[in-house]
């Protein structure tokens, strides 16, 4: 699978732990980022995404949402698809 993925997270939420535990599951490697500590990055994802919620997952630079969108990616078979695709070189640079 060749897609970018990038997981923005905290240290204490089950959300983003059960989240990474499905990208290692299906032998990912991802760029986790974490924002307690960073009220900035914080905002960009509050304007990039409209949740206020972590875990925040792009693909590709493009926002999936969080863990339930994830996991309903992965009950959908979509989620295969979704990492099949290569970044294209348009595809935005996420602050980390």
């Amino acid at each position: 699978m060749s897609a970018e993925v990038t997981i923005y997270t905290t240290g204490r939420c089950s959300y983003c732990i059960a989240a990474k535990r499905l990208l290692d599951a299906k032998g990912l490697t991802y760029r986790e980022i974490r924002v307690e500590s960073r009220p900035e990055l914080r905002r960009w994802l509050v304007e990039a995404t409209a949740q206020r919620t972590v875990p925040q997952v792009f693909i590709n630079g493009v926002s999936i949402g969080g863990h339930s969108e994830l996991a309903e990616l992965e009950r959908g078979g979509d989620l295969d698809t979704k990492l099949q695709m290569t970044p294209s070189p348009e595809a935005p640079t996420l602050p980390t």
